[in-house]
């Protein structure tokens, strides 16, 4: 009788542990589920109706050539290749995306190293393409070290990707960060240009040796703080300038 009575009240305790209205809404639910037939075994999932253009949706996309998918949602650049390799652009813009180099437009940086300025790779394919017919799009997140910030970005031209690369910019203090992020993206898009032709002279060791032979001069300088001389070049036409000296 004792353990009877033992029982009971563990049962009732355990009951009046759990509120009514939990025990209700339990009842509800298995009430509910008892009623939905189980799903066939070659069943597909259902298709969701087509959102409108423009819309952003969570979820991974079936890959397609387009800018917007067959149910209305965007791309995901953040993994999608959509479109790569897909075909050739126009012969229009092919020939301006690989157009030679104009001399005037290349700068040279003191340790010898030749660039064209990221504005330039812009203008290029702003005439290409058109403002607003490119972009770039972040494929991972921004990656902060002790001196390097470094994001990897695609390339988007006319809704296709054409170009992957991780773009990197050093710093040297934490107020610097938001500035070295805004590099790092403008070093990934003239990385990514690579893959369209722009600029292709710039490897090319041939076309290296004779601009800085023509265009370019290698001098002693003196840092007029320090007193510290060096060899650095610069263009013919340019002039070094404060605190750097030309000269003995």
């Amino acid at each position: 009788m004792a353990s009877l009575a033992i029982r009971r009240a563990l049962t009732t305790g355990a009951r009046s542990a759990v509120p009514r209205p939990a025990l209700a809404a339990r009842a509800q639910a298995a009430r509910f589920y008892a009623t939905v037939p189980p799903p066939a075994a070659d069943a597909k999932p259902a298709v969701p109706a087509a959102a409108p253009a423009g819309t952003a949706l969570a979820g991974p996309y079936p890959e397609s050539p387009d800018l917007y998918k067959s149910d209305g949602s965007p791309s995901d650049w953040s993994r999608s290749f959509s479109g790569l390799g897909a075909q050739a652009f126009p012969k229009e813009a092919a020939e301006i995306l690989m157009a030679p180099l104009d001399p005037m437009d290349v700068e040279i940086k003191p340790d010898g190293l030749i660039y064209l300025p990221e504005i330039k790779y812009r203008r290029i394919l702003n005439k290409a393409f058109g403002p607003g017919g490119w972009g770039l799009a972040p494929r991972s997140e921004t990656n902060v070290n002790q001196k390097i910030v470094s994001r990897e970005f695609g390339l988007i031209c006319m809704g296709r990707l054409v170009g992957i690369a991780r773009g990197e910019q050093e710093f040297f203090d934490p107020s610097g960060i938001a500035t070295a992020t805004e590099s790092c993206k403008s070093n990934a898009l003239m990385r990514c240009c690579k893959d369209l032709g722009i600029a292709s002279e710039l490897w090319d060791p041939r076309f290296i040796r004779e601009f800085k032979a023509n265009h370019c001069v290698h001098v002693f300088v003196t840092h007029t703080v320090t007193n510290k001389k060096q060899k650095l070049w610069r263009r013919k036409d340019n002039k070094f300038e404060y605190p750097w000296k030309e000269g003995a």
